[in-house]
């Protein structure tokens, strides 16, 4: 879904990737950012949440193939000449579109709305004779004014933007509206209702309500476009010698996964059909291993692990690593 905030932001810019960047290369930064952002590693840290945020909304666009398209169209329309403020009542780029609202998806905007707009906003005047009245007359030229946007907001739940649902929400004029959240919404994502804003002051169209969502970070679970992705905690010795291991999935139910002997630390098991459903497809589950350290041994673990170190393979697991850095 279209948003005027693209002509603001620079997903490229926040992820640091540039814009020719593959989608494989474009999901790997994704991951690396969203583990040092994500909430469960920065508890209390407002920054880092609002920045987890920020990279998540910046991925869910860039990583779908239509909106990614769509934004560039939009960004390279608002990157060239842009109306200024230059009289009474003119406005920004930005405002032509907050003005009439945003055109669904490949549907072109009404210039009529927009020659009526500027056609008020220069006191009824284009150059030095009438072009065309306040309201009424001829359409397209003076036609009635579109009722203004209203904008809402409203926080849910991971499990709501995941699966979906029609919530209640409460108007301007106190009167309950309800919204149907799809399944798969991502945290700032608007959703669009259609002539249920404010009146036309003169029988024109009346203007939308725009619902901003806000996504609650799950406890356990985050997203990846259409996957979901959780940090499964194994032992050293599971990692080691292989083990059977449950995974919760975003249901409650639990699935079974193997962890083939000799598993490094942040190793990636894949769930089919685990992850968010859309129209678009399914996603699947995606569990990290990450190997737990105990953090408090007794004398016979301890011993025992001595004696493991002391029959050890004798070589530098850092070897490659510093031999790379010195390159």
């Amino acid at each position: 879904m279209a948003s005027q905030d693209w002509f603001d932001k620079d997903f490229y810019k926040i992820l640091g990737v540039t814009k020719t960047v593959s989608d494989a290369d474009l999901k790997k930064t994704y991951r690396k950012l969203a583990r040092k952002y994500h909430p469960d590693s920065n508890q209390g840290d407002a920054a880092a949440e609002a920045k987890f945020k920020e990279i998540s909304e910046a991925y869910s666009v860039l990583s779908d193939a239509e909106q990614r398209k769509e934004y560039d169209e939009i960004r390279a329309m608002g990157s060239g000449a842009r109306f200024t403020a230059g009289g009474q009542g003119a406005g920004g780029f930005e405002d032509v579109f907050s003005r009439f609202g945003q055109s669904s998806r490949g549907q072109p905007a009404d210039f009529e709305d927009i020659f009526a707009m500027f056609n008020q906003g220069q006191g009824g005047s284009f150059g030095t004779g009438r072009f065309g009245q306040t309201s009424g007359g001829f359409r397209g030229f003076g036609g009635p004014q579109r009722g203004a946007d209203v904008t809402a907001r409203t926080t849910i739940d991971f499990v709501t933007a995941v699966q979906g649902e029609t919530i209640t929400l409460q108007g301007e004029d106190g009167k309950p509206f309800k919204v149907k959240i799809p399944a798969g919404v991502a945290d700032g994502q608007k959703i669009k209702l259609r002539g249920r804003g404010r009146p036309s002051p003169d029988g024109g169209e009346s203007g939308d309500i725009v619902v901003q969502i806000t996504v609650r970070p799950h406890p356990v679970f985050s997203r990846e476009g259409l996957n979901l992705r959780v940090v499964v905690p194994v032992t050293f010795t599971e990692a080691a010698l292989g083990a059977t291991i449950e995974v919760p999935t975003l249901s409650g139910e639990a699935v079974r996964l193997r962890v083939a002997p000799g598993t490094p630390s942040g190793r990636v098991l894949r769930v089919k059909g685990r992850g968010v459903t859309t129209t678009k497809g399914t996603g699947d589950l995606l569990a990290e291993l990450q190997i737990a350290v105990p953090s408090h041994l007794d004398e016979a673990a301890r011993e025992a692990l001595e004696k493991f170190q002391s029959l050890e393979p004798a070589e530098n697991p850092r070897a490659d690593l510093m031999a790379k850095a010195r390159r």
